[in-house]
């Protein structure tokens, strides 16, 4: 299949981690770009999305923007169901106007984390949780309201900004020894590994839903482990039960996602995530 050029994107929520990322990778790839944030467009706000993306007229909006705090998802419902349901609809219905293009991010919470082999795209879905609630709605508007969707469901992501690397990482300069829970299973993701995998879609017709995560799993307990050892850091490691971290909104037991459709269609280029932790922490 051809590739179809890109000539003008709106990068939506491009200062959070994927949001940079992708700045980085569309400016190296010499691709134009808007970057959008907070304050300069709230996408809760259809007249607001509908004017700015009518004035732009992008040929693909990238939506990166979300409300990611799990917990805070919780205890403020009304701010999730805008910002990952009705935000989602209003940037697929300005896209839809103007014939754009549409990526969307979601996440494996929109599984109920009771499973125990990798999630497929066409497996169930069951959120337990307002987060994963919102963002599934989301999803369903992009596909009910859009004809040109590419939906990414990515998880336990790292890149600029706060995140568990650096969580760890910071801990381990606090702390002679660090609890760290050992039953929650997942794929630690890039997002030098999800922007390369939406920008490599994007210029193509391979419309649809995709999950998009590192290749390989492990518990948060491995995963911390593995940056202490790349980083020849010496710490004491305790494996843990969740029921130790008292949390408002309970987190997924297994978050594994099988990239299905991208190897289907021979696009799956997402490392395993002991590759990508390695280079990640060369930068570090």
């Amino acid at each position: 299949m051809e590739e179809i050029e890109i000539y003008n994107i709106l990068l939506v929520g491009s200062e959070g981690q994927l949001g940079l990322e992708l700045q980085k990778q569309l400016k190296n790839k010499s691709l134009e770009y808007v970057p959008l944030d907070l304050p300069e467009l709230d996408i809760t706000k259809l007249d607001s999305v509908i004017e700015k993306i009518t004035n732009e007229k992008p040929d693909l909006i990238i939506n990166s923007a979300a409300f990611t705090d799990v917990d805070g998802c919780e205890n403020n419902k009304d701010k999730a169901f805008k910002v990952n349901a009705l935000g989602a609809k209003n940037l697929a219905v300005a896209a839809e106007k103007i014939g754009a293009k549409l990526v969307h991010v979601s996440t494996d919470y929109i599984f109920n984390g009771f499973g125990a082999e990798p999630y497929k795209e066409y497996y169930n879905t069951d959120p337990q949780t307002v987060y994963g609630q919102s963002k599934l709605l989301g999803e369903e508007y992009v596909q009910q309201f859009s004809s040109k969707f590419f939906i990414f469901r990515t998880a336990w992501l790292y890149g600029e900004g706060n995140n568990f690397v650096r969580t760890m990482l910071r801990l381990a300069d606090e702390n002679d020894e660090l609890n760290v829970v050992n039953d929650q299973i997942g794929s630690p993701t890039s997002t030098v590994d999800l922007a390369r995998a939406i920008i490599n879609l994007m210029e193509t017709e391979h419309y649809g839903l995709y999950h998009a995560t590192c290749e390989g799993k492990c518990s948060w307990y491995d995963f911390a482990k593995k940056i202490f050892e790349i980083k020849n850091i010496d710490i004491k490691v305790n494996p843990v039960n969740s029921d130790e971290f008292k949390r408002d909104a309970e987190r997924p037991k297994y978050s594994v996602l099988d990239n299905y459709m991208l190897k289907l269609i021979d696009k799956n280029n997402f490392r395993h995530w002991e590759e990508s932790l390695k280079e990640y922490l060369e930068m570090e």
